[in-house]
């Protein structure tokens, strides 16, 4: 691909389609922060909370199985020509098997589960893998008619800086809701969904009764052509 052709696939400020950005896009114009308070601040970022194992893995955080389908996602946090980034900061939350999120905003439509959470952290390795055991979230209707949102999970990413973080969204393939998802047609190319879309790995998938699991791939691109789309 020649520099000409190519195409800023990074989700807008504004979609209209896309109701919420219609409420949260800029109006006016963006203020630049001085780089030495900002940019320069050390990441990743932990809180008070140190990283610990098993954080990756969010079927084990209660006493009891989670409902749903398990599944492995797994990848690489990589640089614009293809190497991978170690001790990068990575953050999921998602919905349960039914589609309910553990949060106060969530409309409550869909019933909690008690042994799921829906939100887990890792630290990319030495060649920049990561891997999260969880359950495969169900889609939910949203809060506009007609939305109806596809199987996603979000995603987190903090590099060496706070300026590097990247938050973005995993879907997974074959999900015929993507078409019609007004979230994720706000994408403004097909390559930058395809980058979004985590693809199944038969050859990687846990076979057995109770504990058999799915294995999806997706890598995150933090910058260059193959860059993974971001939220604003």
């Amino acid at each position: 691909m020649s520099p000409s052709e190519f195409v800023d696939i990074d989700i807008p400020y504004l979609h209209s389609e896309y109701q919420s950005t219609v409420l949260r896009a800029p109006q006016k114009r963006l203020v630049d922060l001085p780089r030495d308070w900002f940019h320069h601040s050390p990441g990743p970022v932990f809180g008070r909370v140190p990283v610990r194992p098993g954080d990756n893995d969010l079927t084990t955080q209660h006493t009891g199985r989670p409902l749903g389908q398990f599944i492995v996602l797994s990848g690489r946090v990589l640089d614009s020509d293809g190497r991978g980034v170690p001790d990068a900061l990575i953050e999921v939350w998602q919905a349960n098997g039914a589609g309910r999120y553990v949060d106060a905003a969530d409309p409550g439509l869909m019933p909690l589960d008690p042994n799921f959470t829906g939100a887990g952290r890792t630290l990319t390795d030495a060649s920049g893998h990561y891997t999260f055991r969880t359950i495969k979230p169900a889609a939910y209707p949203g809060r506009f008619r007609g939305l109806f949102r596809p199987a996603h999970i979000h995603v987190s990413v903090f590099g060496p800086d706070l300026s590097s973080r990247i938050i973005t969204q995993c879907y997974f393939e074959g999900d015929p809701l993507l078409r019609v998802d007004p979230i994720a047609r706000s994408v403004p190319d097909q390559r930058g969904l395809d980058r979004l879309t985590a693809k199944l790995n038969w050859g990687k998938t846990e076979l057995g009764d109770v504990d058999a699991a799915l294995a999806y791939d997706w890598d995150i691109v933090l910058r260059g052509r193959d860059m993974t789309p971001r939220e604003r």
